[in-house]
């Protein structure tokens, strides 16, 4: 019960100069409170290339997109630029209007004075509207030298190439799989599971082993999940939805995978630390060594359990390091 809007033919502006629009949007307290939209509005108005400009409470409201349908309308204008929020959420909205106007809605330039301006120098609103004008200013720099886009549509290969089968990449294979999506699962080492092989309980006190068994009887009963171990990727060609990657696996023997999507699941390494004795003192151990011993053969007699945190991430040698030790006494 759908239907495809309609447009009016596109309006040909290539041999016209620069006529753009500038909107500056008060947005009640969300940007009047601290930038002066009015001083903003002036400013543009003498911008090169700029023939109107206009403040509106609530540009995004139905009643102002008419409005700007109209200015497009009366004063020529063939390039827009709107100073408002977040372009994430409304720059839809105002190329949708251009489109309703007969503008290409590429011939658009949005500035966002909400987010990058009043909301993080609410303290400072002389300087916060200083911003402001720099900010539509680069924005109809910009606008003035855009040109009309007209999208194509290319097929794409359904096929996803997951690197790393670790939990993430086995459970995105599954994923896939239970949409209809065919994936090649590529692991560089001889079995699933990565990192996960070497834990023994999740956040919650499960039974992790279990847990990942299961998961890779799931993904090798899968008829659309390929599964590729002790291989990697040597090389990546090809264009967006259509990529031709090479495969390497341990015996030197290479195969070309075409796939449209790529997911990275590659995972981490856990840190191993230099200090406090450890590879010196059986004693010392890693927390995933603490884990296992826990799960496997428990702590014996030990008495007293030292946990040091944090180990080698303090240190200025090696700022991003992350570890822990465990000593028995």
């Amino acid at each position: 019960m759908t239907a495809v809007q309609e447009y009016p033919p596109e309006r040909d502006v290539s041999r016209e100069l620069p006529r753009v629009g500038v909107f500056v949007c008060n947005c009640g307290i969300n940007i009047g409170s601290v930038v002066n939209v009015t001083e903003v509005a002036d400013f543009a108005a003498e911008l090169a290339g700029v023939v109107h400009t206009e403040e509106f409470l609530f540009t995004c409201s139905q009643d102002n997109i008419i409005k700007i349908k109209e200015r497009i309308s009366e004063h020529k204008l063939n390039r827009v630029v709107v100073a408002s929020c977040t372009p994430r959420t409304h720059a839809p909205l105002f190329q949708s209007s251009m489109k309703e106007a007969g503008l290409n809605p590429y011939l658009y330039e949005h500035a966002n004075i909400r987010e990058q301006s009043s909301w993080v120098h609410r303290e400072f609103p002389k300087e916060a509207t200083e911003k402001a004008k720099d900010l539509v200013r680069m924005a109809v720099a910009k606008v003035r030298l855009l040109k009309p886009v007209q999208p194509t549509f290319i097929d794409v290969n359904p096929k996803v190439l997951v690197v790393g089968g670790g939990i993430a990449g086995m459970t995105a294979a599954l994923s896939l799989a239970e949409q209809g999506f065919h994936s090649v699962l590529v692991e560089k080492s001889r079995d699933l599971g990565g990192m996960a092989n070497e834990l023994c309980y999740s956040y919650d006190g499960g039974d992790l082993p279990r847990f990942l068994n299961g998961l890779k009887a799931d993904v090798k009963a899968n008829e659309l999940i390929e599964v590729m171990l002790k291989s990697q990727v040597q090389n990546v060609a090809g264009y967006l939805g259509n990529y031709k990657t090479k495969i390497i696996r341990n015996d030197e023997s290479t195969s070309e995978i075409e796939h449209g999507g790529v997911i990275i699941a590659t995972g981490a390494n856990p840190v191993v630390p230099t200090e406090y004795l450890y590879g010196e003192n059986p004693s010392v151990i890693t927390q995933v060594q603490l884990e296992q011993r826990m799960y496997y053969q428990g702590l014996g007699d030990a008495n007293t359990i030292v946990m040091i945190n944090c180990v080698g991430s303090r240190n200025r040698k090696d700022l991003i390091a992350v570890g822990s030790a465990v000593l028995n006494l």
